[in-house]
C-alpha cells in the first residue's frame, strides 16, 4: 500500500505522525484538496471485460491489506469497542479470498454482490452486513461492463454509501466508517485523481478523532470517544488505498 495510511502505521508522516496513543489530542477537518478530471482511459482494468482477473485480484488484495492492518484494527477497537474488528474483517475478507477464482470468472458486478453476500455471512460483528451491503449495492449499482470513469466509481459508491446509511441508521459525523467513505466519493464525483481519493480518506479518518461516537459501541463511552480513531473508518481507509493502488499500477 502507497500514501499516507502505509508511513502512518510505520510512525513516519500520516494520520499517527507525532502520535504516542490513539487519545491525542483531537484534530480539525481540514478542507478537501483540489481536483482535477482524471477518467479512466478504456483499457483500465476498471473499464472492464464482461469477465476477467479483476474481481479476483481485488479479493486477495483486500485481505491481504486488512491482513496487514489486522492487529492495528483491533487495537482501535480495543479503545473503544470489542476489540475484535481486526479479526472479524480477517475473517470476511478471508472468506472472499478464499473465492477469488470463483470471483475472477463473474463480471465485476456479480462479484461485488457475491463478495458482499460473502461478507454479511462470513463476518462477526457489525462489519459484515455493513461492508457486505456496501459492495452488494455498488455491484448492483455497476454498469453491466464494470466502471469506465471515476463518475462511474462515485455512483457505484454512492449506492453503497445509502445502503450503510440505512443498515446502520448512520450519516456522516457519526464517527463511522461513513466519514471515510462520504469525502472518497465526493472527491471521485468532483472529477477527483485517485491522489484526491487518497487524500480523502486519510482526512476523513483523522477527522473521526475529534468526533463523539453516535452509533455501536461507542456510543455508550459518550465523550469518552473523544480523542481516538474509530476502527471501521481505519479499514474503509485501508480499502480505499487498496483499490488506489491497484488503479495507479494499472494505469502505468
Amino acid at each position: 500500500m502507497k500514501g499516507g495510511l502505509t508511513s502512518s502505521v510505520a510512525g513516519g508522516a500520516g494520520w499517527n505522525a507525532g502520535k504516542t496513543a490513539d487519545a491525542a489530542a483531537p484534530g480539525t477537518r481540514q478542507p478537501l484538496p483540489p481536483v482535477a478530471p482524471a477518467d479512466l482511459p478504456s483499457t483500465h482494468p476498471l473499464a472492464a471485460r464482461p469477465a476477467g482477473p479483476l474481481p479476483g485480484e481485488l479479493a486477495r488484495r483486500a485481505l491481504a491489506a486488512i491482513a496487514d492492518h489486522a492487529d492495528r484494527l483491533s487495537a482501535l477497537d480495543r479503545a473503544i469497542g470489542d476489540g475484535d474488528h481486526g479479526a472479524n474483517m480477517l475473517r470476511g475478507f478471508g472468506a472472499v479470498a478464499g473465492a477469488a477464482d470463483r470471483l475472477a470468472a463473474q463480471a465485476l458486478p456479480e462479484a461485488l454482490q457475491a463478495a458482499g453476500h460473502l461478507l454479511v455471512m462470513k463476518t462477526g460483528g457489525a462489519s459484515g452486513p455493513l461492508y457486505g451491503s456496501l459492495l452488494d449495492c455498488m455491484g448492483k449499482a455497476a454498469p453491466a461492463v464494470g466502471p469506465r470513469s471515476g463518475v462511474d466509481l462515485a455512483q457505484m459508491l454512492d449506492a453503497g454509501i445509502d445502503a450503510i446509511k440505512l443498515r446502520g441508521r448512520s450519516d456522516a459525523g457519526a464517527k463511522t466508517m461513513l466519514d471515510v467513505l462520504i469525502p472518497v466519493q465526493m472527491a471521485l464525483a468532483s472529477g477527483g485523481a485517485i491522489r484526491a481519493a487518497r487524500d480523502a480518506a486519510d482526512t476523513g479518518l483523522e477527522a473521526t478523532r475529534a468526533m463523539r461516537a453516535k452509533r455501536g459501541r461507542a456510543a455508550f463511552l459518550g465523550a469518552r470517544s473523544v480523542g481516538h480513531l474509530d476502527p471501521g473508518a481505519c479499514s474503509a481507509a485501508v480499502l480505499v488505498h487498496m483499490v488506489c493502488d491497484l488503479l495507479e499500477e494499472a494505469g502505468r
